[in-house]
């Protein structure tokens, strides 16, 4: 990835850490797309089963279902490097520069924060399953451990990204909320 970012993504300048945490949030969108097409795909495969084939389904339903789940999780680095969530920025367009950095520094670390809660008990979660073998109460009786993984997964890389974006944010490599000064 190069010094310039897209149009309203999360600048990285020369910083190797910055660097890496937008290139592994890349990777993170594209693993979150191949997911959503995934799914699209076993709902075509469903269908056709289902109609044309008048059959019946056993894993599909389920595999949809855990493929969006996981696809939003897995995403939350790179929709938070591009900057694509929700954004009311009347206050912060209100506030002057020193204002505008210190509410900047109180959210990105209260965000912290709460992900890394997240992360925790999501990690807790996952290692439940696993250590204890959950499996689905269907018939296809995936092991939970399995679509579990992505909240940690999801969670953690989430974390690094609001990490790297409040590094960014006190290194001046980045402006608070990516609004330049009037």
């Amino acid at each position: 990835m190069s010094a310039q970012s897209p149009v309203g993504a999360a600048r990285v300048g020369n910083n190797p850490f910055l660097r890496l945490v937008a290139a592994l949030s890349t990777v993170a969108g594209w693993c979150s797309a191949a997911m959503i097409v995934a799914a699209v795909a076993i709902t075509c495969q469903m269908i056709f089963i289902r109609f044309a084939l008048n059959g019946s389904t056993v894993w599909q339903t389920e595999a949809v279902i855990y493929l969006a789940i996981a696809s939003t999780l897995v995403g939350l680095p790179y929709v938070q490097h591009l900057r694509g969530h929700v954004n009311v920025d009347l206050i912060p367009l209100a506030l002057g520069p020193k204002a505008r950095y210190v509410m900047a520094l109180f959210t990105l670390s209260l965000s912290i924060v709460m992900v890394a809660i997240m992360l925790w008990y999501g990690f807790e979660f996952w290692h439940l399953a696993f250590e204890r073998n959950w499996k689905s109460d269907t018939v296809w009786g995936v092991r939970l451990w399995i679509p579990y993984a992505a909240m940690p997964i999801g969670f953690a890389l989430f974390l690094l990204q609001l990490i790297a974006d409040l590094v960014a944010v006190v290194t001046g490599i980045d402006k608070p909320f990516g609004l330049e000064e009037a």
